[in-house]
């Protein structure tokens, strides 16, 4: 199988790789985001800062596949990144609380090889359930919101703030991994003939 790189400090994006048992080697790189996001599409937002993410590490890595991604949550008019603070946190919160929102996944394959890149996004619906204000600030007190886009962790005590989703829980995680699978096709990764049993 060809060699992948992750071009992501995730955790949990690498969790996930695991997960589906692709090996693979982390290179986080350092891309530094200045795009405004006032304004922007975030499909389109989100798909260029992958290929950024993914291009910023491809000199490196001559001959494998880069995996980048990068997510975004947004409510209303507003594109959420990761909060600035713990206030920030609380306000992203309190505009999230009992309202629907799109999380909004772009992920980038690179064949650095070959020059054949491809890139997608993906995106799901979340409900947060209607919260107090001191459900909130407990919250925000775990730390947990403070390195996710839209200050929650679906995948942690997050969990108990989401009442549902439609669409692909993954995508809400950081890597849409049905789509993603699907990509990897184009550059001859088959994710199910690759395990090893």
């Amino acid at each position: 199988m060809r060699k992948i790189v992750l071009a992501s400090a995730s955790p949990r994006r690498a969790e996930l790789l695991r997960q589906i048992g692709l090996e693979f080697e982390v290179d986080q790189g350092d891309y530094r985001e200045e795009v405004p996001l006032a304004g922007a599409d975030p499909r389109e937002l989100v798909k260029y800062l992958s290929r950024e993410k993914a291009k910023n590490v491809a000199f490196r890595h001559p001959d494998v596949l880069i995996v980048a991604a990068d997510t975004v949550v947004v409510c209303g008019n507003n594109i959420l990144g990761k909060p600035p603070s713990v206030s920030g946190a609380r306000k992203m919160l309190k505009a999230l609380n009992g309202r629907a929102h799109l999380v909004v996944t772009g992920f980038t394959v690179m064949d650095t090889g070959g020059g054949k890149s491809t890139t997608r996004s993906v995106e799901t619906r979340v409900l947060v359930k209607k919260l107090t204000a001191g459900e909130i600030d407990a919250y925000v007190r775990t730390g947990e919101p403070l390195d996710k886009a839209g200050a929650y962790g679906i995948q942690g005590l997050g969990a108990v703030i989401v009442e549902r989703i439609e669409g692909d829980y993954f995508n809400v995680v950081g890597l849409p991994l049905a789509a993603l699978a699907e990509a990897l096709k184009e550059f001859g990764v088959e994710v199910l003939a690759a395990l090893k049993l």
